[in-house]
C-alpha cells in the first residue's frame, strides 16, 4: 500500500512539473536566469529592463514615464526589446527623472510583470511592477533609515451604510510608547480605488515617515478609508459570502450622493476618536482627497462645517458658491487646492479657487504640469502635510 501511495504521489508531482514546463514553453517563459537584475538603474538614471523569454517572438516594455505606455504602464506601443543568444530580452531607456514609475512587459501580446522585481502596485484590478529613481521625489517615496510609523488594517462597523468595512490607519513613530494625543488627517482616494490606494499607489506611509523624520510635518495619524459606499473592503479582503453590492462596485453612492461622506462623519471619525489617542477638536482634524475623494472632501466639509479646520482638494472643483457659505462662516484655517494643468478637471479646480477667493477663504492653490495621475497626487500630499496643524 505504501509503494502504491508513493507511486501515486510521484505520478502527481511529475504531472504537475511537466504541466508547468509545458505551460512555460507555451509562453516562452522559463523565469529569470539566476542573478538577472531588472530593472537596473544606472548612475546617470538610465534604466535597463530584462526578461527571459527564449520562445518569444516580440517583447516590449511600457511605463508611465514621458507619456509612454499610458497612466499605469499598461498600454501604448511600448519600447521594443532585443534578445540575446540565451533568450534574454533587454533594453536600456533614456535617463528618467527622480520619481516612482510603473511598468509592464508585453510578451507576444501577453502583459507580464517583471519576474525579477517583487515590487508591485495595484490600482483596482490593475497591477504593475514598480521602480523608484533616486533623487528628491524618489527618496521621499522610498523606505529610508528613519523611525517608522505603523500601518494597521482596521475593521469597523458602519451603521450609516449598514455594513462592516475596512480602513487603513497610519500611526506615527512613537505612537505605541507615548501617552500624547495626535491630530488626524482623513485621506480619501479616487474612483476605482479603495482603502489600499494611498498606501500602494500614493506611498503615504513612506511620505509621512520621511516628512516627520525631517521635521517638515507634525506627527499625525492618517486614516485612509474606502470611499466606495457599497464596498466592504479592497478585493483581497472581501469577506466570504459578501454580496456583490457590498464588494464588487466601484463607486456605489460615491460619485453621486453623500452616503460615503455621511459615513465618514458619522461612523469613521467617531470610531477613530473612540479607539485612538487623538485630539478631538476642529483645529486638529483635516480631510483631503483626490478626484472622487476631492468631491467627498468638499461634501463632508461643507455638510459638517464645524468638523475640519484643514481641507485639501486634489484634482477636483466646484461651481456652486452657495455650497461653501456655512463653511466660510466657521473660517477654516486652510483650504488647499491642487491640480495639474493637463488634468481634465482643471477648469473645475480653477472655478473652486475663484469661489474661495470671492468668499475670502484662507486658501492656497498649486497648479503644476501633468494630469490626473498619482505622480501629481503624491506631490500634493508631500506639500499639504507640512501645512497641517500649524
Amino acid at each position: 500500500m505504501y509503494k502504491q501511495r508513493s507511486l501515486l504521489v510521484y505520478v502527481i508531482v511529475s504531472f504537475i512539473l511537466v504541466g508547468s514546463i509545458c505551460t512555460q514553453n507555451a509562453f516562452g517563459m522559463f523565469g529569470q536566469p539566476r542573478g538577472t537584475v531588472s530593472p537596473e538603474i544606472h548612475p546617470d538614471n538610465k534604466v535597463t529592463f530584462r526578461i527571459s523569454a527564449p520562445q518569444a517572438q516580440a517583447v516590449s516594455v511600457s511605463g508611465d514615464w514621458g507619456g509612454q505606455g499610458g497612466a499605469w504602464g499598461a498600454g501604448g506601443p511600448g519600447i521594443e526589446m532585443t534578445k540575446d543568444d540565451q533568450g534574454l530580452w533587454s533594453v536600456t531607456v533614456d535617463p528618467l527623472e527622480s520619481e516612482l514609475y510603473g511598468y509592464t512587459f508585453n510578451v507576444d501580446g501577453a502583459r507580464v510583470w517583471d519576474p525579477a522585481n517583487s515590487h508591485l502596485k495595484r490600482d483596482g484590478t490593475n497591477i504593475v511592477s514598480v521602480l523608484i529613481i533616486p533623487g528628491e521625489k524618489g527618496d521621499l517615496y522610498s523606505v529610508k533609515n528613519v523611525p517608522h510609523g505603523t500601518l494597521a488594517k482596521v475593521w469597523y462597523d458602519s451603521p450609516t451604510l449598514n455594513i462592516k468595512r475596512r480602513m487603513y490607519v497610519y500611526t506615527p513613530p512613537g505612537y505605541e510608547t507615548s501617552t500624547k494625543k495626535y491630530p488626524v488627517l482623513y485621506l480619501l482616494h479616487g474612483a476605482g480605488g479603495d482603502e489600499d490606494a494611498w498606501t500602494s499607489l500614493g506611498r503615504a506611509p513612506q511620505i509621512m515617515d520621511n516628512l516627520i523624520a525631517a521635521g517638515k510635518a507634525k506627527p499625525m495619524i492618517v486614516v485612509m478609508t474606502n470611499g466606495n459606499a457599497n464596498q466592504t473592503a479592497a478585493p483581497d479582503a472581501i469577506p466570504v459570502g459578501a454580496s456583490q453590492a457590498a464588494s464588487g462596485g466601484r463607486a456605489g453612492g460615491g460619485m453621486s450622493g453623500n452616503s460615503f461622506p455621511d459615513s465618514l462623519a458619522k461612523d469613521v471619525v467617531p470610531f477613530i476618536e473612540k479607539y485612538y489617542r487623538v485630539l478631538t477638536d476642529k483645529q486638529n482634524r483635516a480631510v483631503a482627497g483626490l478626484s472622487m475623494g476631492g468631491m467627498h472632501t468638499i461634501a463632508v466639509s461643507t455638510s459638517n462645517p464645524k468638523m475640519f479646520d484643514y481641507i485639501g482638494v486634489m484634482s477636483m472643483g466646484s461651481n456652486d458658491e452657495s455650497q461653501f457659505t456655512a463653511l466660510k462662516a466657521e473660517n477654516p484655517k486652510l483650504f488647499w487646492v491642487g491640480c495639474g494643468e493637463d488634468d481634465f478637471l482643471i477648469e473645475n479646480a480653477r472655478s473652486l479657487v475663484e469661489i474661495l477667493k470671492k468668499q475670502e477663504f484662507n486658501y492656497k492653490y498649486k497648479e503644476n504640469s501633468g494630469g490626473h495621475t498619482w505622480t501629481n497626487w503624491r506631490i500634493y500630499l508631500s506639500e499639504l502635510a507640512p501645512l497641517l496643524f500649524k
